[in-house]
C-alpha cells in the first residue's frame, strides 16, 4: 500500500504545485499576461485546492507509516517549517487582497508586493519539494553517529545512536 500512497502523494503534489505555479507566474508577470488574474484563479484554484487536500491526506498516511523516523528527519522538519511559512505567506497575501479591491486585475505586471508574495511562494514550495524528496535518504537518521547540530535538530536521544 505504501507505494500507492506515495505515488498518489507525488502525483497530487504535481497538480497542486503545478497549478499554484501557474497562478504565481501570472502574479509575477512572467506568463499569461493577457489573462485577467481573476479569470485565471477562478479556473485554476479549484484544482489547486483538490491537489492540496490529496497531498495533505496522503502526507498524513505516509507519516503514519513510519512516524518515528519521519518525526526525527531534519528534512521533514525543514519541510514542515516551509509549509507553515507558505501558509503564512498565502494568508498575508489574501488578507491584504481583501482589504482593497484589486485594481491591477488586468495589468500584465502586478504591483511589487504581489510579485514578492508570488516569488516567496515559488521559492518556498520548491524548498518543500526538495526537502520532501530528501526525507527518503537516511543520511541524518538518529541510528547513525551524527554531528551535534544534527542530533539537536532531529532530537536524537543518546540511546538511538550507534556507538
Amino acid at each position: 500500500m505504501y507505494p500507492i500512497v506515495e505515488s498518489t502523494h507525488v502525483l497530487s503534489l504535481m497538480v497542486f504545485v503545478g497549478t499554484l505555479f501557474i497562478v504565481d507566474f501570472r502574479l509575477l508577470g512572467i506568463a499569461f499576461k493577457n489573462v485577467p488574474i481573476s479569470e485565471l484563479t477562478s479556473r485554476i484554484l479549484p484544482w489547486t485546492t483538490f491537489g492540496f487536500v490529496v497531498i495533505v491526506s496522503t502526507g498524513l498516511m505516509l507519516f503514519y507509516a513510519i512516524p518515528i523516523r519521519t518525526y526525527h528527519s531534519i528534512w521533514f522538519r525543514f519541510k514542515v517549517v516551509l509549509i507553515v511559512a507558505s501558509g503564512i505567506n498565502a494568508w498575508l497575501f489574501h488578507r491584504k487582497m481583501t482589504k482593497k479591491p484589486v485594481v491591477w486585475n488586468n495589468d500584465p505586471v502586478p504591483p511589487l508586493h504581489v510579485r514578492l508574495s508570488a516569488a516567496i511562494s515559488v521559492l518556498v514550495w520548491s524548498g518543500v519539494i526538495i526537502c520532501g524528496r530528501m526525507i527518503a535518504y537516511n543520511w541524518f537518521d538518529c541510528d547513525k553517529q551524527q554531528p551535534g547540530w544534527v542530533q539537536f535538530l532531529a532530537e536524537c536521544r543518546a540511546e538511538d545512536l550507534i556507538h
